[in-house]
């Protein structure tokens, strides 16, 4: 499936398996509506099954990665036919949990570049992802409570491990506006650059430049780790292991390794 052209979401198909998915409703700082819902989800869909992928890197245009929940959503009226937030529409999760655990669900690292604005939905968003290099002048928040609600678009699970409990319900009980810089003390940001495009690119470069098998299996454990007893990732680790090693890619790696050159990997 590829993502037909459209006016919130585009994605550059980049060398090595590196796809750049950009949030393209710069004059609404990303903020998301309906629409931009549909087509960031589309976009998941785009990337799941595509052959060759390798690594992912996520940013908004304009002077925000994205502003969170756009606030005229708040005076339309549902559509009659819209399945109630308990319905589960896209496996564990509904529409708009989808827009943000989707980045955990790719089979491939996803790193995202915040930068100006992350507010609400769009620090979900960008929880979603496996890393995030953010500007230390952006700004960030958990709004939901700002406006009576609750966080809602997997926040919750996305942010367990990251955050500590006690900061976590801090932030979310007051809504408090935050720095790029203070997101890394916070357990929001992985790393905090002046640009953090260049640096987003130039980690998933690196990941792509790995055998990507190993990546792929690299990623599936690390979803299991928060929820596996220790026996089970024991084995989930043997088992990955048992597949990969001495396969065409592993023996590539080490070749390549050796030889200093750039490994000429089967994709999967």
């Amino acid at each position: 499936m590829d993502l037909a052209p459209n006016e919130r979401v585009a994605i550059d198909f980049l060398e090595d398996g590196l796809a750049h998915v950009r949030l393209t409703r710069a004059d609404k700082m990303n903020a998301l509506d309906p629409q931009m819902f549909e087509r960031i989800i589309e976009a998941g869909h785009a990337l799941h099954d595509r052959k060759g992928l390798r690594a992912v890197v996520l940013s908004g245009e304009g002077k925000a990665f994205c502003a969170g929940l756009d606030l005229s959503n708040f005076a339309r009226n549902p559509d009659p036919d819209e399945p109630d937030l308990t319905v589960r529409t896209h496996g564990n999760a509904n529409r708009a949990q989808q827009v943000a655990m989707q980045w955990r669900k790719l089979p491939v690292p996803v790193i995202a570049a915040v930068h100006g604005v992350c507010f609400g939905g769009g620090l979900q968003i960008a929880s979603g992802a496996d890393i995030r290099v953010v500007a230390p002048d952006t700004r960030m928040a958990i709004m939901e409570l700002k406006w009576g609600l609750v966080p809602d678009m997997g926040g919750y699970a996305l942010w367990r491990g990251l955050v500590r409990d006690d900061v976590l319900r801090e932030l979310v009980y007051t809504n408090r506006e935050f720095s790029g810089a203070e997101a890394q003390a916070l357990g929001l940001a992985t790393h905090v650059e002046d640009n953090p495009l260049d640096r987003a690119m130039a980690i998933a470069r690196l990941i792509t430049g790995k055998n990507p098998h190993a990546i792929r299996a690299a990623k599936r454990l690390a979803a299991k780790m928060p929820e596996a007893d220790t026996d089970t990732l024991l084995m989930e680790e043997s088992r990955e292991q048992h597949g990969i090693i001495r396969s065409k890619n592993q023996v590539e790696a080490v070749m390549a390794e050796m030889e200093r050159r750039k490994p000429a990997f089967q994709e999967v």
